[in-house]
């Protein structure tokens, strides 16, 4: 077993049973006492996991220190699921061959990755996920920014203006909000903010993909009016109202009903540790076929 999926499988292992020793893992990950030694030592200086007197133990997620205000991706992406998967499904028909997009760290735009498998694109993306999936089951070419990676929220942000990703021009660009209001987009976090808006003016169309639950939600910063906004992709719960108001001002709304989840992408597989396993498929490519 290559490094990282052994290493992710102990995780995910420390947080089925909680502790475990040497010996335990060994026989767990059919691995050598000082091969489970150096992961342990290694997960261990990433805040990964806690050291023990002989073994390990889980790291409990509320003690994973991140800067980032919004909630983490494994507990967004088991929301709405359904909702979510349906509307990223028609956002990746969108996409055409040889063109190059961007898409936004976001769990609605994650899951676009299942549906753009066989397209050939070039794909600009903060979600260190999406591009971790798509470089292992697709042919698509993948760029992201250099920065730092917040775990949690699986997004890679760049505190440098002149980032490599701005000499990229988008024909369209995916993106996932926290909420979504007659004053444009908003989001909960300046650190998001300040990225984002960088991606939005590398892109000639901006396409939002947010499922009926955003209108409600408000937060204190926006990102921009709803006059850069060109498609708002939603689930059929959104209300009249808001989609004649988003239509009232220019926008055009597609409303999609939702669909049933594949087996492997069911709530309970998100609880695998930050869903690297198992969620969608990611290190099993082969399941999403």
């Amino acid at each position: 077993m290559v490094n990282h999926k052994r290493r992710k499988r102990l995780l995910k292992l420390l947080a089925e049973h909680n502790a475990a020793t040497v010996p335990q893992l060994v026989d767990w990950l059919n691995a050598s006492p000082a091969t489970v030694r150096r992961d342990i030592s290694w997960l261990a200086a990433r805040s990964l996991l806690t050291r023990t007197r002989g073994g390990a133990a889980n790291l409990e997620q509320k003690k994973r220190g991140f800067t980032l205000t919004s909630e983490t991706f494994q507990h967004n992406i088991q929301c709405r699921a359904e909702h979510k998967r349906a509307i990223a499904r028609y956002a990746a028909s969108m996409c055409n061959e040889g063109e190059t997009i961007i898409i936004n760290g976001g769990t609605t735009t994650f899951m676009m990755a299942e549906f753009l498998t066989d397209h050939h694109l070039k794909i600009l993306t903060n979600s260190f996920l999406m591009a971790e999936r798509l470089l292992v089951s697709s042919e698509n070419e993948i760029i992201v920014p250099g920065g730092k990676v917040y775990r949690e929220q699986n997004v890679i942000l760049s505190p440098f203006d002149n980032d490599i990703t701005q000499h990229h021009y988008a024909a369209k660009m995916f993106m996932s909000v926290f909420g979504l209001s007659l004053l444009g987009l908003m989001e909960a976090d300046p650190l998001l903010i300040q990225a984002e808006k960088r991606l939005i003016s590398q892109a000639e169309e901006l396409i939002v993909l947010a499922d009926s639950s955003k209108f409600t939600k408000k937060a204190g910063l926006i990102l921009c009016g709803l006059n850069r906004v060109s498609t708002v992709i939603t689930d059929t719960d959104a209300s009249d109202s808001a989609v004649q108001l988003l239509e009232q001002s220019g926008v055009r709304v597609v409303t999609v009903s939702p669909e049933a989840l594949p087996k492997q992408m069911t709530p309970s597989v998100f609880n695998a540790p930050y869903g690297y396993e198992t969620l969608a498929g990611i290190y099993h490519p082969e399941a999403a076929h």
